[in-house]
């Protein structure tokens, strides 16, 4: 498959889009409830909700980390209540870890939180022309990103 070099308005876009989301996370997790969580720690939850229950290995796996790491967050995260750990049917030494109904509660209680100071900020700063500029633009992002 033939790649063609970016054009300078692609290059300027992926550096006004690269360093604007990353100002956006940092100002959005200032407003996230972590419940004094790590970012690793709430990557699980987050991973969790997603794909569902999976094995300490699994995790570590899809997340590009040690197991051991990975182990760590999950006591903690069971500690908390965050997790739950059950046997593997399939595999009696192994453990399956599932969000816990008060890890989706945090992590819905976070998204709220953020959706809602942006929200907040994007009414106060934005006009409605703006807004419908920012939603067209999510779109046109939503498409690079698909595989």
């Amino acid at each position: 498959m033939e790649t063609r070099q970016p054009t300078a308005a692609a290059v300027e876009a992926a550096r006004a889009v690269r360093t604007g989301m990353g100002r956006l996370r940092r100002r959005l997790r200032e407003h996230y409830d972590r419940a004094e969580l790590t970012a690793s720690q709430t990557g699980l939850l987050g991973r969790l909700r997603r794909e569902g229950p999976a094995s300490a290995s699994e995790l570590a796996a899809a997340e590009g980390v040690r197991p051991q790491s990975v182990a760590l967050s999950i006591s903690v995260l069971e500690e908390r209540g965050f997790v739950t750990r059950t046997p593997d049917p399939r595999d009696g030494r192994r453990q399956i870890v599932a969000i816990s109904p008060a890890g989706l509660d945090l992590l819905e209680s976070s998204r709220a939180a953020g959706e809602g100071w942006l929200a907040g900020v994007i009414s106060e700063r934005l006009t409605e022309a703006e807004c419908a500029t920012v939603v067209e633009a999510m779109a046109l992002l939503d498409r690079v990103a698909q595989p």
